[in-house]
């Protein structure tokens, strides 16, 4: 029997969208109140879906409370109240953007399954805008 399970998680970072290839003035037209040297920060909720086999001795496909944990451990310790462009390395030479992010979470998610898992992520920067990034 395949099924999904979700597990959800929130936390507050930090960042500027910023193409250090382009002049200010591009930056400005493109990215607008994003591209503030100030920065801004968002609220972001996180969904972490995951698919597999359910084992038939449990009845889970992984236990939410060890998923749960490794959300904790690998994002929420790693990103929350952070400046995703200046405390976090994987943004070293990427922007921050939603789409780029989803990916970031989902390469540190992803080795952490067991084999033949399917990993599917949804971030929500805001309540309208989001971006999801996974195996289907």
């Amino acid at each position: 029997m395949i099924a999904t399970i979700c597990r959800k998680a929130h936390f507050n970072a930090a960042h500027r969208l910023h193409n250090p290839k382009w002049s200010q003035e591009k930056n400005i037209a493109m990215f607008g109140k994003c591209n503030s040297p100030n920065y801004h920060g968002h609220n972001f909720d996180l969904e972490v879906r995951i698919r597999g086999e359910v084992d038939p001795d449990t009845g889970f496909v992984m236990d939410l409370a060890v998923l749960g944990d490794l959300i904790r451990a690998e994002v929420e310790e790693r990103f929350d109240h952070k400046n995703l462009n200046e405390d976090c390395p994987e943004f070293a030479d990427l922007l921050p953007t939603t789409e780029y992010f989803v990916k970031v979470i989902y390469d540190i998610l992803k080795p952490k399954l067991a084999q033949g898992q399917l990993l599917h992520i949804t971030l929500h920067e805001t309540q309208k805008n989001s971006a999801e990034y996974g195996d289907w």
